[in-house]
Parts: structure tokens; sequence; C-alpha cells
């Protein structure tokens, strides 16, 4: 599987174009702007791209998915609770002040376990609540995309809607910290490095030895 990573939009999104090097079908994870760049890369890949997937609704994560669906005809696929909670008008007025275009509802909901298939690559699905009620990391050994959940030397903001910190924390020694030690974290945001390790930030991110501020 061969990864690309680009920083894309106001919020700097870390987006992922992931390519099945034997058959050109491709993932694009959080397209959260500047679509023609990352079709302009799919095109330098030769990259036919079958599945768009949300690590959580957030707008800054989610706001490509419309003009890249209309441009590939990719499927949009999200959690099924973040795909329910993004949806109720409240919390579309409440993330409106961001002024980003929201995303279409997604083609396909999936839950914790599931696999998404792409070529000859897989992508299982860990459920990793607390960023968001459905927020996602996806795994395909030795590669871990961890969206808002894990950060190099960070994790995810828990002070909006549906976030919980208790749920985060939980998530991440559970869900993540099992996996082998050198699986290769690529994070949602760059803010301390573009990745890192799942035993580096088992070993050293301060979020998870001290808790939260």
């Amino acid at each position: 599987m061969q990864v690309e990573q680009l920083t894309v939009g106001m919020m700097q999104v870390c987006c992922y174009i992931l390519t099945c090097e034997e058959t050109g079908q491709a993932v694009i994870i959080d397209p959260g702007g500047e679509e023609e760049r990352i079709l302009d890369r799919c095109a330098r890949l030769n990259a036919s791209v079958r599945y768009l997937v949300a690590t959580h609704g957030h707008p800054d994560h989610v706001c490509g998915n419309g003009p890249l669906r209309e441009k590939t005809g990719a499927e949009i696929i999200m959690h099924r609770e973040d795909a329910a909670f993004f949806w109720q008008p409240e919390v579309q007025e409440y993330f409106s002040i961001l002024g980003l275009p929201e995303s279409p509802r997604p083609d396909r909901l999936v839950d914790h376990g599931d696999v998404i298939q792409f070529g000859r690559e897989q992508l299982q699905v860990i459920h990793t609540p607390g960023h968001t009620p459905g927020g996602i990391c996806l795994y395909s050994k030795p590669h871990c995309f961890t969206g808002d959940t894990l950060f190099t030397g960070g994790v995810g903001r828990t002070d909006f809607p549906g976030g919980s910190t208790r749920e985060l924390l939980n998530s991440i020694r559970t869900r993540l910290l099992v996996l082998p030690g050198d699986t290769i974290v690529w994070p949602g945001h760059g803010y301390e490095g573009n990745r890192s390790t799942i035993g580096e930030e088992a070993r050293a991110n301060p979020f998870l030895h001290n808790g939260f501020p």
C-alpha cells in the first residue's frame, strides 16, 4: 500500500491518499479542502478513488467530500454514530461557525471491526469515541491513521459537542496502545510532527501519562 500524506485546508488537516499498488484503487482519508490539489496528486499516482473515509465528522475533515464525490464517484464512509450525531440540526448549527461546506450524507456506515477493501488492500475500522461519538482509526499493518484521536505528542480535544475525555483516553489505551509498538501513527493534524509510532506515544505522550491539563 502506498501512503501519500497531504496537509490541506485552513485547518491544516492531514489528508491521506492510500493506493493499492497492484490495482490502482485508492482511498482518501479526511479530505479537508484543496480538492484540486488532492485530485492532481491522485492523477500523478494513477489512483482510481473508490472511497472517501471520514475519521470523524468535524467539518475541517469532511469539507472536501462533496466536490470529490462529484468528481470521482467515490462513496463516502463514516461511522454510524457520527453520521447520526453530525446531522442533528443543533450540531450543524454549532459547527457552522467554521464556515466550511457540509459533507453530503455518507453512502456507507461502518462499525468497529468492519473492513474497508480497496483493490488487494484492507483497512480495519477501530471505533475510538471521545473526540466525537463516532470517531474511528483505520488500521492496516504497519499503518494506523488516527484522525483526531491521537496525535504526535498529543490527543484530540474533548471540549466540542459530543466529546468526552474519559472515553477518549479509554479508546487510546484499550484500542490503540494494544497495537504493535512499531505501528506507524499517521495523525489528523501534524501539530508536533506528521508521524510517530504507537511505542513512542505510549512512552512519551504526556497526555497518556499525566491526563489532561
